[in-house]
């Protein structure tokens, strides 16, 4: 049976209502104080873990408290101090040639437009548009590997093209909720909906999801 796109509209509300309460303190998985902060995280993050990001940056942040600090350290220094998220050299290069050209060319203001953003080494589409709304709060949903397979398994997209994908969650869900439902499918893929072993009978929207083993 074809799902209507209000009934699906309708099913994705509560789809993220029962997300939202399951979750209520998601957020961010990445920590930071300051929007260069959440710019050098992100770039960390690469080929790493959160959790590891999240050790290196609680020190990290505290010997390098402004945009300038990364911009003019030493970048043997940095890389010493990054060295547990991986490829440190390449990480301390893309950190401080980004914070460079912020100051450069964006009056020292990590920029808010996608075009932007995505001038910045180290950083994507998707993670620009996570600074974006997490910075700015510009509307925004991240299609990373958890929320395509997330999406597709509650059949809101059958799409493979991450624009597409994109276009069919938006339609889905109500714009002021886009940022959220991206941690909340992070935290929900993480804890519950895992790739290898989904725990379909402790998930709370088995029921609104067509591949529930339940």
């Amino acid at each position: 049976m074809i799902e209507t796109l209000v009934a699906k509209r309708k099913r994705a509300l509560k789809i993220y209502s029962f997300l939202k309460s399951a979750y209520p303190n998601s957020k961010c998985p990445l920590y930071y104080i300051a929007a260069h902060d959440l710019l050098v995280a992100i770039i960390l993050s690469e080929h790493s873990t959160y959790e590891q990001v999240n050790i290196v940056t609680k020190t990290l942040f505290k010997k390098y408290h402004s945009l300038k600090d990364f911009a003019y350290c030493n970048i043997g220094s940095l890389a010493e101090d990054i060295h547990s998220t991986g490829n440190q050299n390449e990480k301390a290069e893309k950190i401080k040639q980004a914070c460079l050209i912020i100051i450069d060319q964006h009056n020292g203001v990590v920029p808010y437009s996608l075009g932007d953003l995505l001038g910045l080494p180290g950083i994507g589409r998707e993670t620009a548009k996570c600074i974006m709304g997490e910075i700015y709060n510009i509307p925004t949903i991240v299609i990373d590997t958890r929320m395509v397979r997330i999406m597709k398994l509650l059949g809101l997209t059958k799409s493979n093209d991450p624009k597409k994908i994109e276009s069919d969650i938006m339609g889905a869900f109500e714009k002021k909720v886009w940022l959220k439902l991206s941690h909340l499918i992070n935290d929900h893929g993480r804890a519950v909906c895992v790739e290898r072993i989904p725990h379909c009978k402790a998930c709370v929207i088995n029921q609104l999801c067509p591949s529930s083993y339940v």
